[in-house]
């Protein structure tokens, strides 16, 4: 069974991102420095135009400090158009050498008008059963 993670959510440009990590016990081989979460995330058009998602900006960081960026067109293949009132849903996946971490990033997007903008998508924490909880 998935270890599921807390949702976390951002709201930017008249559109809510929310992200549901969960940590993939059966994809994972702590033995082996292999920690594989999976995460859910919905885009929400909260505004009165359509926007089309033309990529995607990740930072993601592990639990040594180390930053990796990824930068890529649309999200799983897709350049989707989210509608006013309407969401799109998709699920991806990050491996990590390091029990935890987290993922901040943006989407960029092209408004139905022709105005490119980005929205955010929140920090977010890649939680597994084998890291010790700390408290700060």
């Amino acid at each position: 069974m998935p270890y599921l993670g807390a949702m976390y959510q951002a709201i930017s440009n008249r559109f809510r991102v929310t992200v549901r990590p969960q940590y993939l016990e059966g994809q994972s081989k702590p033995d082996e420095d292999r920690y594989v979460w999976a995460y859910t995330i919905t885009i929400e058009n909260l505004g009165s135009r359509p926007a089309k998602l033309i990529s995607r900006h990740w930072i993601i960081t592990d639990a040594r400090g180390h930053k990796q960026e990824v930068t890529g067109e649309g999200v799983v293949g897709e350049q989707p158009t989210v509608a006013p009132g309407e969401s799109f849903q998709y699920t991806s996946g990050c491996p990590l050498s390091t029990p935890s971490g987290m993922m901040v990033g943006s989407y960029h997007m092209l408004g139905s008008d022709g105005h490119a903008f980005a929205i955010d998508i929140p920090a977010f924490s890649l939680d597994s059963p084998h890291e010790r909880p700390t408290f700060n």
